[in-house]
């Protein structure tokens, strides 16, 4: 099976076609970040304008790059939520009208599924089941993964996610947006223990997160002495490591209360190479495995779409003739295929 998936979910237009026996064959990505940047933050009209326009000329250089045309495609993915509305719909809008056009089955994937499979485009790759830390600038979740489609939440952020706290932090520290990959490099001059920041709801049980409060003592050490380089530096170091130290925590919590093995990191601060390699070495030290995607697949991508989409769309589900997207999609709400079995692995989706 070989199927074309679109991603628009929020400020990335990206477009991937993916083979079941061939791996990835081509994913093209259109960052919006010079957009944004100079009003700090997402635009959701100019994010949908800017989709209409970058679309479907990633769909041609997609399709050329992968060496396919439409009469070799099996289905067509797309990012049905959550997100930005208007985001969603110019995607949706395109994906349907591809697969009615080339007479194709269509399916609708959510956002976050995608980036728990986007490890699956790796080698080796997890099974199932696994437990699952999402972390991203919109989601702070530990989720055990059962099968595909059968997601057990077991804790998340009561406010700010992981990767917000480390934006508004940077700009907190006069860094412009997106700030938290620069943070996680001014981060690397700082002193350890130089400005110690607390470690949110460690002092309590379960697998919940706060982090709202980090931006609150990100401030407060701000003012507290004079903003030097060095001190910027340190305030970066002492943020990462609280959160870095929250997630960790939290993650060998859960796993040791649901003797979990395997360990999947997804989403934009996955990136974070100080946290892949904490989490790897505390998973080797207890027999485990963590399991990450490459980076460029840790951030939206339409890669990750195409996984979902390939693993549903085998399974023989199809989306009904309607267009609909959903904002809000709480992740629990996903059911798992009929036929979906409770071993999938790495070769189902193929390696380019």
């Amino acid at each position: 099976m070989r199927v074309l998936a679109i991603e628009s979910s929020c400020d990335e237009s990206a477009v991937a076609v993916l083979d079941e026996g061939q791996g990835l064959l081509a994913h093209e990505l259109w960052s919006q970040v010079d957009l944004h940047r100079v009003f700090g933050g997402v635009v959701p009209e100019l994010a949908s304008r800017d989709h209409v326009q970058r679309l479907l000329p990633l769909v041609r250089d997609a399709l050329a790059a992968a060496g396919t045309r439409p009469e070799q495609l099996q289905g067509v993915a797309y990012t049905a939520g959550p997100g930005l509305a208007g985001a969603l719909l110019c995607g949706a809008a395109l994906a349907r009208s591809l697969a009615y056009g080339w007479r194709l089955p269509a399916i609708g994937i959510h956002h976050l599924e995608g980036h728990l499979l986007a490890p699956l485009l790796e080698t080796p790759a997890p099974g199932f089941p696994h437990l699952a830390l999402l972390v991203s600038g919109g989601h702070t979740m530990l989720i055990e993964a059962r099968a595909l489609g059968d997601y057990q939440l077991l804790g998340e952020t009561r406010d700010d996610a992981a990767g917000e706290a480390f934006d508004k932090s940077a700009k907190l520290l006069g860094l412009p947006y997106p700030g938290g990959p620069q943070l996680a490099l001014m981060a690397a001059a700082g002193r350890a223990g130089a400005c110690p920041l607390p470690r949110p709801m460690l002092d309590r049980a379960g697998y919940e997160f706060s982090f709202s409060g980090l931006k609150t003592a990100v401030s407060l050490a701000v003012r507290s002495q004079p903003l030097d380089a060095q001190r910027r530096a340190d305030i970066a170091r002492g943020l990462q490591d609280a959160i870095i130290d929250t997630l960790c925590v939290k993650t060998l919590r859960a796993l040791e209360a649901t003797s979990l093995t395997q360990l999947v990191v997804a989403g934009g601060v996955g990136a974070n190479l100080e946290l892949r390699e904490r989490l790897s070495r505390e998973l080797s030290a207890r027999g485990g495995q963590a399991f990450f995607p490459r980076p460029e697949f840790c951030t939206d991508n339409a890669a990750m779409i195409a996984v979902a989409g390939l693993l549903r769309l085998r399974a023989g589900e199809c989306a009904e003739a309607d267009l609909s997207v959903r904002a809000r999609w709480p992740l629990t709400e996903l059911r798992p295929p009929h036929s979906a079995g409770r071993t999938l692995q790495a070769a189902s989706v193929g390696h380019a």
